[in-house]
């Protein structure tokens, strides 16, 4: 079983209310089982809500409020699901696709805080939550599964 970022299977969660539909991911869930998340939307946040940015570990809206909570709830949440579903299909979690640089699901670069759109070395929170459970994360960006 998969964890896929919702908004990379065209699910309008992102913060503008759009999606970040890609192709070959749509592609690959017809193949393989998979949860698909969004801890942003889960932990509480609107569709569409400011955008956000981790600064000093804390998680930042663009207007200055503190969101870091709702990051930290929908990361529990997320797991919870992705728990619940693994039992249910009786299958171990094989990976996740999540989508770049956010502050939720971005794995190896974030956005630096400053609504710059520039990167520095980073994961979001539910992708550092991942790791730290031993599973491997990829984005979007990463074509290098096998199918």
């Amino acid at each position: 079983m998969y964890i896929i970022s919702g908004c990379l299977l065209g699910e309008n969660c992102r913060y503008n209310g759009g999606n970040n539909y890609i192709d070959w991911i749509k592609e690959f869930s017809k193949k393989h089982n998979y949860i698909s998340v969004c801890p942003e939307v889960d932990g509480g946040l609107e569709i569409p809500r400011p955008p956000a940015e981790i600064t000093e570990g804390r998680v930042i809206n663009c207007e200055g409020t503190d969101v870091t909570d709702a990051f930290l709830r929908g990361t529990e949440i997320v797991w919870e699901k992705i728990v619940r579903k693994s039992q249910e299909l009786g299958e171990e979690i094989e990976g996740a696709i999540l989508k770049a640089n956010s502050p939720s699901c971005g794995s190896g670069k974030i956005y630096d805080g400053t609504f710059s759109r520039k990167t520095i070395d980073g994961d979001g929170f539910l992708a550092a939550f991942l790791k730290e459970k031993g599973i491997k994360v990829m984005s979007e960006l990463e074509i290098n599964l096998e199918d």
